[in-house]
């Protein structure tokens, strides 16, 4: 009697896992990593593909060769920094190249409004409303804010990137020149009214 009251336990089981076929989020690690319109949404630092979205991928020595081929290169560092009380928290100096502007927070991947507009806004002022100029986006190695940013930037138009895939750390690594970077402040409230 035990055993066929087991036996229907069993049964019952199995058909009930044969009759869910759908795929559970365990099932898939990689589906909980990126949003629905594909930015990357958790584990940041981790391996990055070879290219982001829009982009020419650049080494050590190409970003070089850029600096010194295209004087008016706009070179964004996406490092994210903590933002509240109607300020950025700076702890402690963000070493970055010397030409670079710092956009914080704009390679998350569920970015709100404000962030979006942050990014693009000063995408454009820098390149003077021209989306045809040349841009690097950057932030560490292995760093998928940049990959992000790079990829949103693309999707808003701007037709001539970069993206430094290697990173603030391999510049160093290399010996380069450092300063530290002042983050750009952003024109809305650390705390904005949820949009309708």
């Amino acid at each position: 009697m035990i055993r066929h009251l087991v036996g229907i336990a069993c049964l019952s089981v199995g058909l009930s896992g044969f009759a869910d076929s759908s795929p559970s989020p365990q099932s898939d690690p990689q589906a909980a990593l990126f949003s629905s319109d594909g930015y990357r949404i958790d584990r940041y630092r981790s391996p990055t593909p070879a290219k982001a979205m829009g982009a020419q991928t650049v080494s050590t020595d190409d970003m070089l060769a850029l600096l010194q081929n295209e004087p008016t290169l706009v070179v964004i560092d996406v490092i994210n920094l903590e933002y509240r009380a109607d300020r950025f928290l700076l702890t402690e100096p963000h070493q970055s190249l010397p030409s670079a502007t710092w956009l914080p927070n704009t390679g998350r991947g569920n970015l709100d409004s404000h962030w979006n507009s942050y990014l693009i806004d000063n995408a454009l002022r820098l390149t003077h409303h021209n989306r045809n100029h040349p841009v690097v986006v950057l932030c560490k190695s292995d760093c998928w804010l940049s990959w992000n940013a790079t990829k949103r930037l693309s999707e808003a138009g701007f037709t001539k990137l970069y993206w430094y895939k290697d990173g603030v750390d391999s510049w160093a690594n290399a010996g380069l020149p450092m300063q530290p970077a002042t983050p750009v402040a952003p024109e809305f409230p650390s705390d904005p009214v949820s949009e309708s």
